[in-house]
């Protein structure tokens, strides 16, 4: 019988099938790649950042370079050696020999495979560190040097963080080849074990020794940086060397390093003469001193010696504690104040602050948000943040705080109208800044608007209202279109007797251009949306926004700065500007402590993270960024140009941050002094206040910040601080102020709240172009005497729930299904005391419905007052004349047990009076008529293929159905 030979053939076909497969399937992911590669480049390009793209690349591709060939080359030179000097005729049990007969078909692959692998881990490792080199070869010293070594505290930031990284690396390196030479020789029997013999070939004991002594000599060198790194461990009662550091751990590790460099040297004598006795008797020796020295010795000097005198022998280094943490948060200048605070409510005692007293505020940004979207949204594709912000602006020749906030484009409103036309080409803007005046109301408790309304109108002058880059802006939009092509964008819906749209094309320059197939493709496929290929409305001269958020734009031009969590909009020379503050921190400060950065700012405003991996112990407002919202364009301004880290970024990236001086004076008058700083600061001062090391030991003035009185009961959380125009004591006039309270710590679990000290800092930085004020970022503290017992935040608020006069009024307020909502707390150092003001709003339970302020809570002392207006509560509160007026003064309040007009009572969303019945009925059937108009529209567009057309039909007729349910109510 004739064996059949199978043919060959069919595999000779199909593997050039495979071959291109596999080609096409690796080009399909490179080009993927380009895509985003080059959308980067385009996006960077067009905004004036490109060289912050190009050396971040730059960093990374020779950082993993570097990487690569430190991992890779020393590994492979190791496996070679071990290889390449093998015994030839070496005797291998026949396990070994099982091992060579399974490995010698993979050993080429191995030997070359195993360090490319490796190596590999080792660049993408550099190449995701690429700010320490940088910053280390465009390092900036700092000036101060440190109390234990001497050093300037930028070897501290920059060379101690860079050594160490070149040291454990290294390490890496060498262990890795060393376990791997271990292997090589133990695989081909010049390592054999006989029983309870390890016999070692002379070729594989010079390189073991070897290697084993490079790794001691890393190892000494990582114990001799340990000693510095002392001054930044957090350890124990200071962050810094204490003590028992000093004397004890730090001499230790200088022992230890030497001892290691000494046992290492024993592991090249090895390599020469032969005999590992030496160098393992020194390893032995080498772990029992690290134990005795590192370990015991320490011991035993902290628990004999310092803890029975810690008091008086850690004096020195808490000192030290305390003087460079007060530095490193820029507290050092800061102004203590003793501030008797009377507790009596004397007639007139108010008259010398009536400048602070006219301009409390009454308007809470947390709680009347809702009163912005109903009175101020007028379409549901509009929308307002739930935490407003605080400005001030230069009203008739006086300082108003306003409470700010951007119409801003929500397109989860849109519903079904929500199209990838209506969605990207349509809908592509917000519209208007609204601002509301902080301390006044009008008769029924709404905002006094300043700004408002769709074409924008108020006190702030004519400015560019339309907000391309927002806070809730699309994802993306494409936008622009040949001069005389029709305006497809929607700019803001009609109002009034002209009911039309009013459409607008994007005239500015805010993102790449889409002026070529290409470029259509690569946004196509970063977007994953064929539209912007094949839809007419994307033409030559359309440009795509995207990445629209303040934040986010900041953060990718300057990837080296933590941002503050909060940004505001506001206007400045004829257009609305975000402002974001940018921050240069560092956890490698000397003697400093260490905080979590985002545990700390988070309070009542915002959560605490389940977990936290940003401890700080430096932070400098070093830079003021400004976000166009027409166009987007970032601009980085330098804010602190003495900060040393600040300097070496601009070294990494010049030209990129601008001076002090280019700064103008209508945004000099805007900046103001960022909210998590001072949450920083704040939380520093509750314990860093005491200067005295011994008072600081025993804590016996620590301090912290209140909780939040009008959250919840089961709601533990921090009263943020709050903006203010006040006149602190120590000042000539009132100024923008950002303050905060501090009640004695927590001790057994309880805390007495009472007040104990009344932080505030300067927010004014002028309104000269290019300089900031002397007195911006001036801090001062009110210290309590310790016998006061001036009520805290809890204990006011506490006393306000609990007085039955209170009370009564309140449950007249929430009749009629209504409910009544505690405003912020604002606590204000007037009359030689501190006054306590909390707004009262008043919400109806209709789902339109929104709070209005009807009544006002004051304290001093002891006495309260609950009244319609601030004007008559200061009045009752101080004897029938508090010496001031408040800014509601002139306001008719309701009187009580009348529950407030709301919008679903008779008014519409844009806050209109609702027309009368028949009226009513008219306007619908007139709607309804053009809604059966656009559908017809809508269907002879579709018909013809002009999806132009189609968008605009689309659009109105969402419009016409919104404004058919703003009607109706239904």
């Amino acid at each position: 019988m004739t064996a059949q030979t199978q043919d060959p053939r069919p595999n000779r076909r199909r593997a050039p099938i495979a071959i291109t497969i596999a080609v096409v399937a690796v080009l399909v992911v490179a080009f993927f790649l380009f895509a985003g590669l080059y959308t980067d480049v385009l996006w960077y390009d067009q905004l004036g950042f490109l060289n912050v793209l190009t050396t971040q690349w730059a960093a990374r591709v020779v950082l993993f370079l570097i990487g690569f060939v430190a991992m890779a080359i020393p590994v492979w030179g190791s496996i070679q050696i071990a290889y390449r000097t093998r015994p030839v005729y070496a005797k291998l049990n026949s396990q070994l020999d099982r091992y060579q007969e399974v490995f010698e078909p993979l050993r080429r692959l191995a030997m070359y495979g195993i360090p490319v692998v490796l190596g590999i881990f080792g660049g993408v490792s550099a190449s995701t560190r690429w700010e320490m080199p940088l910053m280390w070869l465009n390092r900036t010293e700092f000036g101060q040097t440190d109390p234990q070594f001497g050093f300037d505290v930028s070897f501290y930031v920059f060379d101690l963080p860079m050594l160490r990284s070149i040291v454990g690396f290294a390490s890496a390196v060498v262990l890795l080849s060393g376990l791997l030479v271990i292997a090589t020789n133990y695989l081909y029997g010049a390592i054999r074990i006989s029983g309870r013999e390890v016999v070692i070939a002379k070729a594989a004991r010079i390189q073991i020794a070897v290697t084993a002594g490079l790794y001691l000599l890393l190892q000494a060198a990582s114990i001799w940086l340990d000693q510095y790194a002392t001054l930044t461990d957090s350890e124990g009662l200071i962050t810094g060397a204490s003590y028992t550091d000093v004397h004890a751990t730090i001499p230790g590790r200088t022992i230890l390093a030497a001892i290691a460099a000494v046992v290492a040297i024993l592991f090249i004598v090895t390599a020469i003469i032969g005999r590992w006795r030496l160098p393992l008797i020194g390893t032995a020796l080498l772990i029992i001193s690290s134990l005795i020295i590192g370990s015991l010795y320490p011991w035993i000097v902290q628990r004999f010696t310092v803890d029975p005198s810690a008091r008086s022998l850690e004096a020195p280094y808490i000192e030290r504690n305390i003087d460079m943490t007060r530095d490193a948060y820029g507290v050092a200048d800061l102004e203590e104040i003793p501030y008797e605070a009377t507790t009596n409510a004397e007639p007139g005692a108010l008259r010398a602050d009536a400048e602070t007293t006219a301009s409390i505020r009454l308007m809470d940004p947390a709680v009347i948000a809702p009163a912005y979207r109903q009175l101020e949204q007028f379409r549901q594709y509009y929308g307002f943040p739930s935490d407003l912000d605080v400005d001030r602006y230069e009203i008739d020749g006086s300082s108003q705080d306003a409470i700010v906030a951007v119409r801003d484009l929500d397109l989860s409103g849109l519903g079904d109208a929500a199209s990838w036309y209506n969605s990207h080409i349509v809908y592509t803007h917000g519209y208007g800044l609204v601002a509301a005046a902080g301390n006044q109301r009008s008769a029924d408790g709404q905002p006094v608007f300043l700004q408002s309304g769709i074409p924008s109108t108020g006190s702030l002058g004519d400015f560019e209202p339309r907000v391309y880059f927002g806070e809730s802006s699309p994802d993306y939009s494409i936008v622009g279109a040949p001069k005389d092509a029709k305006p497809v964008e929607l700019d803001y819906p009609g109002s009034g007797d002209d009911q039309s749209q009013k459409q607008t094309t994007f005239a500015g320059d805010g993102g790449p251009a889409l002026d070529n197939a290409f470029k259509k493709l690569v946004y196509a496929l970063k977007f994953q949306s064929e539209q912007i290929i094949f839809s007419d409305a994307v033409n030559d001269d359309s440009q795509i926004l995207y990445d629209r958020d303040p934040i986010q734009r900041v953060n990718k031009v300057a990837p080296y700065l933590t941002l503050d969590s909060d940004t505001y909009p506001t206007v400045v020379d004829g257009r609305i500007v975000w402002v974001v503050d940018g921050y240069t921190t560092t956890d490698q400060h000397p003697y400093s402590k260490k905080q979590s950065m985002s545990e700390t700012i988070a309070d009542a405003q915002g959560q605490t993270p389940p977990i936290a991996f940003d401890d700080v112990n430096y932070i400098r407002n070093s830079v003021k960024a400004t976000v166009d919202a027409y166009d987007g364009t970032v601009t980085l301004y330098a804010w602190d140009a003495e900060d040393p880290l600040i300097q070496t970024w601009q070294k990494i990236f010049p030209a990129s941050i601008h001076p002090m001086s280019e700064m103008s004076g209508e945004l000099m008058a805007h900046v103001r002094y960022p909210e998590d700083l001072f949450k920083m600061q704040r939380a520093v001062l509750g314990r860093y206040h005491i200067e005295d090391p011994a008072a600081f030991y025993s804590r016996e003035d620590a301090w912290t910040t209140p909780n939040d009185p009008t959250a919840g009961t089961n709601e533990a959380r921090l009263q943020p601080p709050y903006y203010l125009t006040m006149q602190m004591p120590g000042q000539d006039a009132p100024s923008y102020s950002l303050y905060s309270t501090f009640i004695p710590e927590t001790k057994g679990g309880e805390s007495r709240n009472v007040l104990r000290g009344y932080l505030a800092v300067d927010s004014d930085a002028g309104s000269e172009a290019g300089k900031r004020a002397d007195t911006y970022g001036k801090l001062r503290l009110l210290t309590l005497p310790e016998e006061d017992n001036v009520p805290g935040p809890g204990q006011v608020q506490n006393t306000f729930d609990s007085d039955p006069t209170v009370g009564r009024e309140l449950n007249i307020l929430q009749q009629g299904q209504s409910k009544v909502l505690n405003g912020n707390l604002l606590t204000v150092p007037v009359g030689g005391g501190l006054l306590y003001v909390q707004p009262v709003y008043v919400q109806s339970s209709g789902g339109t419905s929104y709070p209005l302020l009807q009544k006002v809570l004051v304290a001093f002392g002891e006495d309260i007052a609950f009244e319609n207006t601030l004007d008559t509560a200061l009045d009752v509160l101080f004897g029938g004349d508090s010496g001031a007026s408040a800014g509601d003064g002139e306001v008719e309040p309701v009187e009580p047990g009348t529950e407030p007009e709301q919008p679903g009572d008779g008014e519409g969303d844009g806050g209109e009076t609702a027309p009368p019945a028949g009226d009513v009925d008219t306007q619908v059937a007139k709607l309804l008529d053009e809604a059966k108009a656009a559908i017809d529209d809508k269907q002879a567009a579709l018909a013809e293929g002009d999806f132009a057309a189609y968008g605009e039909a689309d659009a109105r007729l969402a419009e016409i159905v919104a404004e058919l349910i703003e009607l109706t109510g239904e």
